[in-house]
């Protein structure tokens, strides 16, 4: 892995390679918590997103943001390669170290989640590439005596027009470094794009296929120690005592040392690390936590959705409009806690030395990381370099710091390099957990079937006020609310309404946050109504949309792909949903059997309409709907994590399933054009799937499904 450099505004321009000068251009937007990734600097950083070009005519681009299988590295090139208009085939990426040219825009930190990689970079990254265009024109037009608006850019060259002279970026790297860069470069009209918007080959899949790619649990230093973390097995509870004399007699172990999260057994091998984490007797005081339990946090759950919360949304008067309905509907949804179960377990690789740490991590989050490794060693954060690797899937949960926190900890007390990895019964039943949460709803219906007033009580966990207390307000968690609060259904008396009800066990970001269960139950609850008011599924949907253009056309996109009211297959039905969720508008039909006597749930065929605005790169969004369907099916068919005697009881995919090959629905994806601007593409295809799959159940029962996973017994 290489490091790249970090540089200041006087340096930025010109930077030394092994083949001579280079060409660095960039542009900086600054960002809230700078003084949480290092001490002010005496000028402003200059860059953002960063691209460097070496005399030998190559191009790399420092990717700032992290991927994990979201295909970012791909994109954000194909946005810098639009504007610079270098040779594709001569493109290398490396991953930006942690610093705050590298801040991104939207979070005012380094960090990947939200889907804010495409968003936050669209502007910066193709402003860059077209300064840098301009530069290398200005450079070769002063070597031939002409004019710059005779010359123009093309596959790493620049051209001058009249006489079809050419010179390669390489040779204008040093001219064009002793240029100013352009404030306001010039942009490329959008109907002249060569690369952005058209369908391209991922540039990571070779190394991933040939096994080059450097993941986390790939990193191997000199002299490197593994360790294996044992932890208390309850939340919230600390390590009493424990006898490691059997463990320090297992071959290969060289420490047994105590943490903050408990005993490490460090040793030559992660093997031999494990072996000694069995050898351990310990003794734990599992706390407060030690008898909670599914059932006691679902009995707090029912106590306080009796109980008015904070007010989260409030249009009209919704009490009002229920007491005069002609018909009301009444339900309560319920949905667990989940756990991200990432392909590549949770690890980190530190090395700690009085003069500075390195850390070498599969994370989501630079900046906390350096934040991390700056607490725990007392160096300065410029003195903490975060190698960033690939990462075996993300999904949130490598935001979290408890991993790196880790291996900064050994390392410092082994005196040595250090990697940590996780088991997956580690990682089962220590994760950060998509919050459970119970949904009390009420509406009314006019005469004429159509909705008058909605009113609803969401009973959860809090990720915010852990992750980031400040942004709790007056008692709301806008990720506990979000794909409710902001419904676009015209129902003119709404109330949202949020009780935050902490339960002892650790919650954090997962697949697209509130929007995965709150998404669920909005489309749920409103298909409920549907049914009530003897409207079709869409139709209803449709009206109520009238005035949420975007919402409307993937709508209507997928339910005409889908054939809506056209026929099915004997024993076959369809459900629908749309959900808006990280400035992306995304609809899905569902084609499912029921079998209500096995209980089994059978999806055949999921048709997805997307409206993320202006695209990049339509394989990496097809994918990323491919791959977010199958992981909020999964979720709806199978996934629990529940609690007993204070602790998880899901231990490995075993008792944590996921969806099986066989069990695969065919997939189709249709994105709107649009020139809007970018939205997400990471997480908005999971919230509606889950409502698209349970509303085609209810067509087949008569059934809705109120509570997640699908049971054989709600079925029936």
């Amino acid at each position: 892995m290489t490091i790249a450099p970090v540089v200041n505004r006087r340096d930025f321009l010109k930077t030394g390679t092994a083949g001579g000068a280079a060409l660095v251009i960039g542009f900086y937007l600054p960002g809230k918590f700078e003084a949480l990734a290092a001490e002010p600097p005496v000028e402003l950083p200059a860059l953002n997103a960063w691209v460097r070009i070496a005399p030998d005519d190559s191009v790399t681009l420092f990717i700032d943001k992290s991927e994990m299988g979201q295909g970012v590295v791909t994109s954000l090139a194909m946005l810098l390669a639009e504007e610079l208009e270098f040779d594709w085939k001569k493109v290398k990426t490396e991953f930006a170290p942690a610093a705050p040219p590298y801040f991104n825009p939207l979070f005012g930190l380094q960090g990947t989640g939200g889907s804010t990689s495409v968003r936050a970079s669209w502007g910066p990254l193709t402003k860059a590439g077209a300064a840098g265009r301009e530069m290398l024109i200005a450079a070769a037009a002063k070597q031939w005596g002409v004019d710059a608006s005779t010359c123009h850019a093309e596959n790493g060259v620049v051209v001058h027009t009249p006489t079809k002279k050419k010179l390669g970026y390489g040779a204008l790297v040093e001219e064009a470094a002793k240029l100013p860069v352009p404030a306001n470069p010039a942009l490329k009209d959008p109907k002249d794009y060569k690369y952005i918007g058209k369908p391209t080959k991922r540039l990571d899949t070779p190394s991933k296929v040939n096994g080059k790619a450097g993941f986390g649990i790939d990193v191997r230093l000199p002299n490197i120690q593994h360790a294996v973390v044992a932890r208390c097995p309850v939340f919230g509870g600390k390590l009493k005592s424990f006898d490691d004399s059997k463990a320090k007699g297992v071959r290969g172990v060289k420490h047994i040392l105590q943490i903050s999260s408990g005993v490490a057994v460090v040793a030559d091998n992660t093997w031999s690390a494990m072996e000694g984490r069995r050898a351990l007797q310990i003794g734990w005081d599992e706390g407060s936590n030690a008898a909670n339990s599914s059932d006691a946090i679902r009995k707090l759950y029912l106590a306080a959705a009796e109980k008015p919360g904070a007010i989260a949304r409030k249009d009209g008067d919704a009490e009002a409009a229920l007491a005069s309905a002609a018909k009301k509907i009444e339900a309560a949804y319920e949905v667990p806690f989940l756990a991200h179960a990432t392909m590549e377990p949770m690890n980190c690789a530190a090395d700690v030395r009085a003069d500075g740490c390195d850390i070498y991590a599969p994370t989501q989050f630079q900046t906390f990381v350096q934040v991390t490794g700056a607490k725990i060693t007392g160096l300065k954060p410029e003195q903490v370099r975060v190698h960033t690797t690939f990462l075996g899937g993300g999904f949130g949960r490598r935001a979290e710091q408890d991993f790196i926190a880790e291996a900064v900890e050994i390392s410092k007390a082994a005196g040595a390099p250090v990697q940590v990895t996780w088991s997956r019964e580690d990682d089962m039943q220590h994760d950060f957990y998509r919050p459970a949460a119970y949904t009390k709803l009420v509406a009314g219906l006019d005469a004429d079937g159509w909705p008058v007033a909605w009113k609803s009580r969401i009973v959860s966990p809090s990720i915010m006020s852990r992750f980031f207390p400040g942004s709790v307000k007056n008692g709301i968690d806008e990720t506990s609310v979000e794909g409710q609060a902001n419904s676009k259904y015209a129902i003119p008396n709404f109330l949202v309404e949020y009780a935050l009800t902490e339960t002892g066990v650790p919650v954090g970001f997962w697949r697209s946050v509130g929007n995965s269960h709150n998404g669920y139950i909005t489309e749920c609850f409103i298909e409920e109504l549907a049914r009530a008011g003897g409207k079709d599924s869409f139709e209803f949907r449709r009206k109520l949309l009238a005035n949420a253009p975007r919402h409307r056309g993937v709508l209507e996109l997928a339910a005409e792909k889908a054939g809506w009211g056209k026929p099915l297959p004997a024993g076959r039905t369809r459900g629908i949903a749309v959900v808006e969720s990280f400035g992306s508008y995304v609809a899905e039909v569902a084609e499912v059997s029921v079998n209500r006597g096995s209980g089994e749930v059978r999806v055949h065929r999921v048709v997805c309409a997307i409206d993320c605005g202006r695209t990049v790169n339509p394989e990496t969004i097809a994918a990323q709907m491919e791959s977010a369907i199958v992981f909020g099916l999964t979720a709806a068919l199978k996934g629990q994590i529940t609690i007993e005697k204070g602790r998880v009881k899901q231990s490995n995919f075993h008792d944590y399933e996921m969806l099986r090959l066989n069990e695969m629905p065919k997939v189709e994806v249709h994105i709107v054009p649009s020139n809007e601007a970018p939205g997400g593409v990471g997480e908005p295809g999971t919230p509606p799937i889950a409502p698209a799959v349970c509303n085609a159940i209810f067509a087949a029962t008569g059934k809705p499904i109120r509570r997640l996973p699908i049971r054989a017994e709600d079925l029936a």
